[in-house]
Parts: C-alpha cells; structure tokens; sequence
C-alpha cells in the first residue's frame, strides 16, 4: 500500500514537493491532500485528481495519513499541528528551521514515544544532504568540529560588495531585486536563520543540546568595502561563517555566526551565491565538506521529497537525536585564531596608541595598515597575532567604531 501523503502549505517549496511526488513512477507514496489558505486560488492542473484540496488543518490531521509534510514555516500555529501529528504516530516532515532549532529535542521525544518519524533534511542546507550524511555516512566518527556558510543571501551580498564595490545598502537591494533576499532580509543579514542551522546541526552532529539564544550571533550589516580592503591585503575574503566546536570539558561548546576573514585558498572562498558548504571535523575520519545549493524550491523540496521516500521505504530515522543531545553546560565564542580589526574614522588617528597598548597588553607584535588609498580616509587596520576572540572584544569594548574579523586558519 502506498504511503499517503498530506501537503501543508503550496508556495514555492510546496509546489516543488508536489509535483515532485507527483512524478515519482512506481514509487510507494501518494499525495492525498493540500493544505493551504485561499487554497482555492492554489490549485494546479497537474496534480492528480483524487488529491483533496482543503482549507481546514482539522480535515488533514484527522484524515488518517501516514506522512504530514509541513511547509508553511513559523513556530505557531505550526509547532501544534506538527506536535498534534507527532502524537497520532503520524510521521512529519518539515524544513521549518525556527521549529527545529527551538523544539527538535521535544518533537523527537514525541516521535520516540509513539512511534512517528522526524524528516528535518530540508531543515538545513536545502538542498545538500548533510543531516542524512552526519546520521548515516558520519556515524561511526566522533565529530569534534562543524564550520560552514550557512546563508545565501548574505554570501551574496558579501561577494557583491567584494566583486562589484557596492556598499552594504545597494548590495542588500540588488539581492532583494533578484529575489535572493525577502522584502524583511532581518533574519538573514542578522545571523538568526545560520544560527538556527548552527544549533540544529550542533545536536545531531555532535550531540549537544544549545540553546539558540545562547550562540553569539553578529550581523554582516557592519561590513564595509574597506573591509576587503584589508582582507586581500593578506590574500582573503570575507564570509560569514558558522562555527560549532566542543570543548575540552564535558558538556561545553564554542560557537558563533559572524563575518570572519577565509584565506582564499580555502574552498570556503570559493562559494558563490545561495551555495552552502558544511564541513566537519571528526575525531578518526578527519575532515569532510559538504557543498550544494542551500535554498531555492527546487533544492529544498529534493531534500524534503527524500525525506518522504526514506519513510516510506521503511528507511526514515525513528527521531532526529537518538540518543537525545546533551544539555550544553556552557556556550561562549572562545575561538583561537589571528584577527583582523578595522578602526573607523572615530578612532583610526588614535591607531598607533592602540598598538602600543594592545602590545602592552600581551597582543604581542600587531600590523598597522593604512587604509586611506581605499577611499576610506581616516580608517585603519590591524592584524593582531593568535588570541583568542572574547578577550580581544574586551580589550577594544570602549571603542564605537570597530569591526573585529577572526582569521581563519584553517
């Protein structure tokens, strides 16, 4: 018999998911309901004709299928109606990145309990199958490392700035222009939407359970042309990286999402557009990278149509986090590397006093660099040697007019 399938939600992604169930010959799934508002205004002639078509969330979960694909988004009223299947035994798939991060423990203890099945592949990195990698392929290693770009848009708008010299304002419109940003990019351009990937990936990879909250978290609103300008003054770019690493005492984690300088030999230097890379670091297998589109409709419903086939194949993961994580104990962004620092016009004249008491301070022999020639006048640079990231912040806390940039070695 084949597994039936009930569709919430008919945007972009639904619309993918759906026609690409429907084009599954001899496949053991059938899609037997769309759920969505206005749905009358949703309906397509290419979808079977059996298929029921519905505005009522009460006509789906009641109706008695095996599979509920949630793809609406938003922590209510989704989060209920999930949390409502997951109760009945009915599996769920869903790429609703909010709801995992803030409640995957709590889903899949529902889904141990009764039985139901937790797809969250489309939950991270679209269309790049690296939960499924971590969970299967990864299995046997002990992960001590995830590092990663995370986020499409604001990859885009850092190479657009980098490429074309646009300032942060007219790169953030032209993506929004071309539809590679929403008309509220917030989530995006601040960290929030990497964080929650950040968190999800940090329980299924290396088995700790953060809090979203607690993952420092800066925006790429701060970065400026003169920034490259600094960068590839020591042969890098600038991404916004997502950072997970356990630390040497049970139950600790170092993280962040935040612009960092990549060395442009790394092959992190090389993702353009909404392209995502993952890379882990494990404990015998060493490392491993992951790279493919991260967003788009049809990307994001392959990852969600495999999660649908797994199920119905018998092949699905019984819970997202078996063994459940392990609660962080502590959360800091204590990473160890060289930095760059960028001292605005506020504070750029002062910049030789700031090395001396940096090198006073312990910093060691710190690089002043000039950056007037990049039409930033007044504005200086700094290359300060291996630190680590909090202490460097505490140092330069009473200056407004700052941009710090981990370096990444490695």
């Amino acid at each position: 018999m084949a597994c039936r399938v009930a569709l919430l939600g008919f945007g972009t992604v639904g619309r993918s998911v759906a026609k690409i169930l429907c084009e599954l010959d001899g496949a053991p799934v059938r899609l037997t309901h769309v759920f969505n508002r206005d749905v009358a205004s949703k309906r397509v002639d290419w979808v079977p004709g059996d298929v029921r078509w519905t505005e009522r969330i009460d006509e789906v979960l009641e109706a008695g299928v095996d599979v509920v694909v949630e793809l609406i988004g938003g922590l209510e009223p989704t989060g209920s109606w999930v949390r409502r299947a997951l109760e009945a035994g009915t599996s769920v798939v869903t790429a609703n990145k909010p709801l995992v991060a803030q409640a995957g423990p709590e889903l899949a203890a529902i889904g141990r309990r009764t039985g139901a099945q937790l797809g969250i592949g489309a939950s991270v990195a679209g269309g790049v199958p690296i939960l499924g990698a971590i969970q299967d392929g990864l299995s046997a290693d002990r992960l001590i490392q995830i590092l990663g770009i995370l986020n499409g848009t604001c990859n885009y708008i850092l190479t657009r700035i980098e490429e074309a010299g646009l300032e942060f304002g007219q790169a953030l419109q032209e993506a929004q222009h071309l539809g590679f940003a929403e008309a509220d990019p917030t989530d995006d351009i601040d960290g929030s939407d990497a964080r929650d990937k950040l968190v999800i990936l940090a329980r299924l990879g290396l088995g700790i359970d953060v809090d979203r909250a607690a993952v420092p978290c800066l925006p790429i609103t701060g970065v400026r042309r003169c920034d490259f300008t600094l960068a590839h003054r020591h042969d890098c770019t600038i991404r916004q990286l997502s950072r997970a690493e356990l630390g040497r005492a049970a139950g600790t984690l170092s993280a962040s999402v935040r612009p960092a300088f990549v060395p442009r030999t790394s092959p992190l230097a090389a993702i353009q557009g909404s392209q995502n890379l993952v890379r882990t670091r494990g404990r015998y297998g060493g490392l491993t990278s992951f790279v493919g589109l991260g967003a788009g409709g049809d990307p994001t419903a392959v990852a969600v149509a495999s999660d649908v086939l797994a199920i119905a194949r018998g092949h699905g993961h019984p819970s997202v986090w078996p063994p459940p994580p392990t609660p962080a104990r502590s959360v800091d962004d204590d990473f160890e590397s060289r930095h760059a620092v960028r001292l605005g016009q506020a504070c750029g004249s002062t910049a030789d006093r700031l090395v001396q008491d940096l090198a006073a301070d312990g910093f060691g022999s710190i690089e002043s660099i000039d950056l007037s020639a990049a039409g930033a006048g007044g504005v200086a640079g700094l290359m300060v040697p291996t630190c680590r990231t909090d202490r460097l912040e505490r140092a330069l806390a009473a200056l407004d007019d700052v941009a710090i940039f981990p370096v990444l070695e490695s």
